[in-house]
Order: structure tokens, then sequence, then C-alpha cells
């Protein structure tokens, strides 16, 4: 099948490879992402180089982490793009962005992500928040309506409390399938995170935040006197401001932080 071959590039399954090709969407989304001279620029998963190229041209240089050793050699040799690239052939997901950090200067960080990866990449990524000026990053729009959610929303879970309480997130631009080669599925969609101060976040580890979350959206249907059960009583779910006949999706981020540094002072106390 012809229409999975772009550029002539054949797309891998296994990477999730849909290509950009659309000029009017590749060009709203490089207003969104807004690159400047100066920028420590980051794109992960640059593909056939699309966002690559405009930015690169906008930017002056850019780094690039690619998984793909075709994709990424075949940068290396780009006859305009070689000399404004850094490559890493490399999986984004063991990557340590600390070390694409400049003193005085955070990362901008962008791509079009392989749909597959995308939830446990932007956990990678939110560990790295504090080296973070913002990302922008195409996912298929579901994911961008649950990254984006409000409590109280059925789209309101686990993604929505992790990245709303690393960063501001909201959506920039709608891509519809046949921007894509080959095309999606699903429909698409641009989010811009923008990382919250450290002394803006609530002291809080991920991890615990995270099984937190866990407990209550694995049971969604559950109130949290049931989901959270494993740890607390509904005395001490009352204690803590909370009525434990609501559902997860019902309680704020805050509410959620609040659970997780309670966890984490009892477990640190046993």
């Amino acid at each position: 099948m012809t229409d999975n071959v772009h550029l002539g590039h054949r797309a891998r399954k296994r990477f999730g490879q849909n290509f950009l090709h659309d000029p009017q969407v590749i060009g709203r989304i490089v207003k969104a992402i807004a690159p400047k001279p100066n920028d420590l620029l980051v794109e992960i998963g640059p593909g056939l180089g699309a966002l690559t190229e405009p930015v690169a041209e906008a930017a002056g240089h850019l780094t690039v982490i690619e998984l793909d050793r075709d994709l990424a050699e075949r940068l290396v040799q780009h006859p305009t793009l070689a000399d404004k690239l850094t490559v890493h052939q490399a999986d984004a997901m063991k990557f340590d962005f600390t070390a694409l950090v400049q003193e005085g200067k955070k990362l901008k960080i962008f791509g079009n992500l392989p749909y597959n990866i995308s939830t446990p990449l932007l956990f990678h990524l939110f560990q790295y928040a504090d080296f973070i000026e913002n990302m922008h990053f195409m996912l298929q729009k579901e994911v961008v309506q649950r990254m984006t959610a409000i409590h109280g929303s059925k789209a309101f879970g686990r993604l929505s409390v992790m990245t709303q309480y690393y960063c501001e997130a909201m959506p920039v631009v709608e891509v519809g399938p046949g921007a894509f080669k080959p095309a999606p599925k699903v429909d698409s969609a641009v989010v811009r995170l923008l990382p919250r101060a450290v002394a803006e976040r609530a002291a809080v580890p991920a991890d615990v935040l995270n099984r937190v979350c866990l407990e209550a959206f694995n049971q969604r249907r559950k109130t949290i006197r049931n989901c959270f059960s494993n740890f607390a009583s509904a005395e001490q779910l009352e204690q803590l401001g909370l009525n434990p006949g609501l559902r997860p999706e019902q309680l704020a981020v805050a509410d959620f932080v609040r659970v997780a540094q309670w966890l984490q002072q009892q477990e640190s106390a046993v």
C-alpha cells in the first residue's frame, strides 16, 4: 500500500508513525511554537522534518531526538538541515533532558508524538518540568481533551491530574486526519503546556500522586470511600475535607494533591 510511504519513507507501525504534510496546518503549529533565534528548541520524533524545517529556519538551530535509525540518519545527511541540527538517535522516554539545558535558559520542547507512547512520554517529561519553558505536542484529540479536562467532566482522570499538577494546559490547534500520511483514524490536536513554577506546585512526590490517581480512576464508577479504602478510611477522608460519597472525577487537582501529601506523611511516619 503506497499510502504508508511519504517522501520515500515507509511509515513504521511499531513506532506509531504518521507524517504531517499539510502546509497550512504546519504553519499554524509553527506559529504556536513561535521559535526565536536564541531559543533552546528540542523536537521529539522529527520524522521527515515537516516541523523541523520551518522551525530550524526561524531559530537557526535545534536539537532533535529520533528513535528511528533511518530517519535520524536522513536528518544527519540532509542537504539543507544538517548544519542546523544536533541529532540524537535515542528513545525520548529514556532521554535525560537536563543534558540539553544551558545556564539561564530553559527548553522549548515540541513534537508530533506517536500516539502509542504519548502518556508515558508525557509522564517522563513532567519530571523535567523545572527545566522547561513550554511544550507543544500534537496528540490524539481525545488525549488533549483528557489533559485539559476540568474536574466534574467525564474526560477528567489520571492524565488530567498529573498534567495540571505540573503545567497549565490548553489546546491551541485542531488537526483533521487528512493532514497526515498515512491518515490516522482519529482527529488530532496540539496542546500547549506551560510548566508551573516550583513555588506554585504543592510539594508532593510524583509517584505518590500517580498512585493516588491510579487507585481513584481504576474504578471510577465507585465513590472515593471505596477507591481509597486501601489506604484511608471514610473518617480520614472527611478530616481531609473530602466527602467520601464523591466519585473520583468530582475531586479537584488540589484535592488529589492533598490526599497524596497526607498519604506521604502517613507512610513516612511508619
